[in-house]
C-alpha cells in the first residue's frame, strides 16, 4: 500500500465509528472472528482499545491484521484502522 492510498483510507476512516472494542482480554479468538465477520459488510474497520487493556495498540493491530489477512492503515492513540478489500466487489477504489 502506497502512502497516497494510506492517506486516502485515513480520510475515509475519520468519519466512521469504532465497531469493535478490545478490552482487558486483549486479542482473543472472538475478537479476531468478529473482525473477520465485519469484513463481510465493510472494507474499512475502526477498532477501539479500551483503557483497561494494557497491551500496545500497535501490537494488537499487527496481530489482528495478520490473523485476518488485512492491512493496518493507522494506529492513533487507542484507535486502530484496518483495511481489507472485498475480493469479488471492492467498494473502495484506491487511487
Amino acid at each position: 500500500m502506497t502512502s497516497k492510498q494510506r492517506a486516502y483510507l485515513k480520510g475515509l476512516a475519520m468519519n466512521i465509528e469504532p465497531i469493535i472494542q478490545v478490552g482487558k482480554g486483549s486479542v482473543t479468538p472472538e475478537i479476531v472472528t468478529a473482525v473477520d465477520e465485519a469484513y463481510n459488510t465493510r472494507e474499512l474497520i475502526k477498532i477501539s482499545v479500551l483503557k483497561n487493556c494494557f497491551d500496545d495498540p500497535r501490537e494488537i493491530a499487527e496481530i489482528i491484521a495478520e490473523r485476518t489477512h488485512s492491512q493496518v492503515v493507522q494506529v492513533i492513540g487507542k484507535k486502530i484502522v484496518l483495511y481489507r478489500p472485498d475480493r469479488e466487489k471492492p467498494k473502495i477504489v484506491l487511487p
